[in-house]
């Protein structure tokens, strides 16, 4: 970019240090054990939980990702995400409180409190280091790609040079600071990033509007206007065409297409829909392990549970993030994504306009970054920290997270059990850059946001499920995870080989079939967890459902002393009301922003609004009276009761 002034360089430090400096000062209180360096303690708020939980999750490469679903599958291609809501809102109000109530300090601990015997501790031990080392880096990778895409967009930088600067940023902090760095930095890093990219999505149309008005209106109402008036007459017609220089889009709505702007897929497209809404929707949401949209809970969204100072707070925070998420964030990137169909029609006009950047590294993924081109001075600087601060939340997250895994239940737990909390606190320090070397490494083989996406849903395919049932059904064992875990990668990989003439849905399906029926009959043929756990975990837990009503029997736990604790029908009506609140909020927002180009749509974003007041009335009813009958009690009673 030539745009850059020394004035946006001024505000990229500045971002840098307002996000990096007041994270120094904790530096001594992560240092005085390892439950402060990996759970803060216990005493985190929900308010700073939540925030950190919706931080973390808008990473570097999610504006990214974003962008190559619109521009490839139009709007509705964001349910393969949106989908999630059904899980998140679940963890609010069915596992939040269980988790925080199990009193663990990572979500893999628990597995040693919920199992018994060696294959507890092989299921702990080996997740350990195939989630913290493998899966973690993954994702590491993912984002340090699309951090490389964006430098080299718009500074024309190599891939090593971004890897070198990103990492000496955020493993030094990471190493120093610990879990409470990673949440003070997370905090303020989420409004630089939201202003950043509401700035992006607001420029975004004066460039439309200036392309499409010949230079005569600098608008951005006008290019909202003109946006929705000639998107809504393109849909996708081809969703095959992948890497080529065209979009697969027509110049006219004939019905045998997807509409770019709708919300919802055009069914009579069964290859689109099935991938895009009917998949997530179905199955994915159930069925999948994705970190931060985990079915059950877990990963660091558990961590922030676990790290909360009362079961009130793990659930408020919990449900921030979900609004926040799902709500706040995703139409300045849609916007920004829409525009980008009109200023670069194709991957020869990216390219075009950006001469210095790697052939290679361009792809329908790479038209966020090239929609920076149009901010003006100072907003430049601000977007750069911004993405900087994006990418720093997530990696920062997922070292931390990372090294908890690796340290607190593979290095402590197996190999050295009798060192000083100096010790291990070390050792997290160790393996943090350790993490983020193999991430590095990975991001070099990766291609596009969206292929390393699938390759993880696929590997997780069919597993999310046993992270529900867990819970609620005593006969799930440690033996049962194993044999998820193994059919998963199994059939990643040979599914693809077996049968190369299915579509990505059709193999996520097949997947997810194996696999669940593999694990549901390990579950009654393989070694049951044993008597005193199950009687143990009961007493401490109370998990709901009639899974356990025999154990609970046995243990002298009442079922009214259950309900009571889990407040079952009010947790039923809060994740109804939750995911409508959420769905109808972000659609109606859609509407209205759509009404600007297309005036009849207001009537829909009417309604959606009214469905959002009453889901909202009776969510507000739900959080009042379950936060009149939730235990507050500090961590201290927690590890009492526990």
């Amino acid at each position: 970019m030539n745009n850059i002034h020394w004035i946006d360089w001024a505000i990229v430090v500045a971002s840098i240090l307002v996000c990096f400096v007041p994270a120094l000062f904790y530096a001594k209180r992560s240092s005085e054990s390892t439950s402060e360096f990996f759970a803060s303690g216990r005493s985190v708020p929900w308010w700073l939980a939540g925030l950190s939980m919706v931080a973390t999750t808008f990473s570097s490469d999610t504006p990214n990702w974003v962008t190559e679903q619109v521009r490839r599958y139009g709007v509705a291609g964001n349910w393969q995400w949106w989908a999630f809501v059904l899980t998140g809102v679940a963890t609010v109000f069915f596992f939040a409180r269980l988790w925080r109530r199990s009193g663990v300090m990572t979500d893999l601990e628990f597995y040693e409190v919920r199992y018994s015997g060696k294959a507890a501790s092989l299921v702990r031990g080996f997740r350990a280091v195939y989630l913290g080392l493998f899966f973690n880096c993954f994702i590491m990778g993912m984002v340090t790609l699309a951090a490389c895409k964006i430098a080299n967009i718009l500074f024309g930088m190599p891939a090593w040079q971004t890897i070198v600067i990103c990492g000496a940023l955020n493993v030094v902090f990471a190493a120093h600071s610990g879990l409470w760095g990673v949440l003070i930095i997370d905090m303020v890093q989420f409004f630089i990033k939201m202003t950043a990219v509401f700035a992006a999505a607001w420029y975004s149309l004066v460039a439309v509007a200036q392309k499409l008005t010949n230079g005569a209106s600098d608008s951005a109402w006008v290019g909202l206007q003109l946006l929705v008036e000639k998107l809504g007459t393109l849909q996708v017609v081809d969703t095959k065409l992948e890497g080529g220089g065209h979009l697969p889009v027509v110049s006219a709505i004939d019905g045998k297409g997807q509409p770019l702007l709708d919300i919802l897929p055009n069914f009579t497209m069964s290859e689109l829909a099935l991938m895009i809404f009917i998949l997530p929707m179905a199955i994915s949401w159930w069925a999948n392990w994705y970190p931060g949209a985990e079915p059950g809970g877990g990963s660091y969204i558990a961590q922030r549970m676990l790290a909360s100072k009362s079961e009130k707070d793990s659930l408020g925070g919990t449900l921030f993030f979900n609004i926040a998420h799902y709500v706040l964030r995703p139409w300045p990137w849609i916007i920004t994504a829409l525009c980008s169909i009109i200023i670069f029609p194709d991957l020869a006009s990216i390219q075009a306009a950006f001469p210095q950047a790697d052939p290679k590294l361009i792809g329908h993924d790479s038209a966020f970054p090239a929609m920076l081109k149009f901010l003006p001075v100072g907003f430049v600087g601000l977007m750069i920290g911004g993405l900087i601060a994006a990418n720093s939340s997530t990696i920062l997250t997922h070292l931390n997270w990372g090294a908890s895994y690796l340290v607190h239940d593979f290095y402590r737990r197996f190999m050295k059990v009798d060192g000083s909390e100096a010790h291990y606190i070390m050792a997290g320090r160790v393996a943090t850059v350790l993490l983020y070397v193999v991430a590095a490494v990975l991001s070099l083989y990766m291609t596009s946001a969206q292929s390393a996406f699938e390759a993880l849903l696929s590997i997780g395919a069919g597993t999310g499920l046993i992270y529900v049932a867990r819970w609620f059904w005593w006969r799930v064992s440690a033996w049962s995870e194993i044999v998820a875990m193994v059919m998963s990668l199994v059939t990643a990989l040979l599914v693809p080989r077996l049968f190369p003439e299915l579509g990505f849905a059709e193999r996520t399906m097949l997947q997810v079939g194996i696999t669940t029926v593999s694990w549901i009959l390990a579950s009654f043929v393989l070694p049951a967890t044993d008597r005193a756990t199950l009687l143990a975990f009961v007493r401490k837990v109370k998990p709901a459902g009639p899974g356990w009503a025999a154990i609970r029997a046995e243990a002298g736990i009442t079922d009214a002393e259950v309900a009571d604790s889990n407040h079952s029908i009010l947790a039923f009506v809060g994740w109804i009301s939750g995911c409508a609140v959420i769905w109808s909020s972000l659609f109606a927002i859609g509407q209205f922003l759509y009404a600007a180009g297309q005036p009849e749509r207001l009537a829909t974003a009417w309604i959606l609004t009214g469905v959002f007041v009453v889901s909202g009335l009776v969510l507000l009813e739900v959080i009042k009276r379950l936060w009149a009958r939730t235990d507050d009690g500090s961590s201290e009673q927690v590890a009492k009761r526990a």
